[in-house]
């Protein structure tokens, strides 16, 4: 099954050598289930031709917010509800799971409480999840459709799932140790104040479940439509 990376903004380019490009690791999240890759840089406005070029579509985190006015935003609303119309299953995560929200009509915002930094605990399907945040946007109202199906007690709207359509998870599965630790090297000074940080790093290792959330994004991907 092949599945495309709709790619929205890159990781640091000090972090590339060692960790890659946002694309690189959902390759490498997803190995072993059966899934070949194509990357569109949608950020750079190359958008694939039709949502059935592939047989599933993942978009992935940004450092931009979705209520940002950047050009690849209305067409990759465009082309999630376009998908969604043509049963071809979509995932997001972080940016994505926000820009799936607010293509269908949801609302997502800078969230008043400030930031998720590190291994956080999550309630999704009934079960519980450790997974890397990174994030200070958030979903604040689903859109009409939408089932949230992951919470905990920062983050009302977790993870969200359209029918056999979409899911979306607020967390960055995708992300491990080395990527966080380099995040906030990088990209925290100036924006995640020190005492999340602080917290955040008395938990780094922690074991997360990365694992299990790749294989719950694949059964949705090859689920039965």
């Amino acid at each position: 099954m092949r599945i495309g990376i709709l790619q929205t903004g890159h990781a640091p380019e000090s972090l590339r050598a060692a960790y890659g490009d946002y694309p690189d690791m959902f390759t490498h999240l997803l190995a072993g289930h059966g899934f070949d890759f194509v990357t569109h840089d949608v950020e750079a406005m190359d958008f694939p031709a039709s949502p059935l070029d592939a047989g599933g579509w993942l978009i992935t985190g940004s450092r931009h917010g979705v209520y940002e006015d950047h050009p690849f935003i209305p067409p990759l609303e465009g082309f999630i509800c376009a998908a969604m119309e043509a049963s071809v299953p979509v995932v997001g995560i972080c940016f994505g799971h926000q820009i799936i929200a607010r293509a269908l009509g949801g609302q997502v915002e800078k969230f008043a409480d400030g930031w998720a930094v590190g291994p956080t605990d999550y309630r999704i399907e009934g079960r519980t999840y450790r997974l890397n945040a990174w994030h200070q946007d958030q979903v604040l109202r689903p859109p009409e459709g939408a089932r949230t199906v992951g919470c905990n007690d920062f983050c009302a709207h977790a993870a969200l799932i359209y029918d056999d359509r979409a899911f979306s998870v607020q967390s960055h599965p995708e992300f491990d140790r080395g990527f966080i630790v380099g995040l906030m090297q990088t990209r925290a000074p100036g924006l995640v104040p020190e005492p999340v940080l602080a917290e955040a790093r008395a938990r780094l290792d922690l074991p997360t479940d990365s694992n299990a959330m790749a294989a719950r994004i694949a059964r949705f991907f090859t689920e039965r439509r």
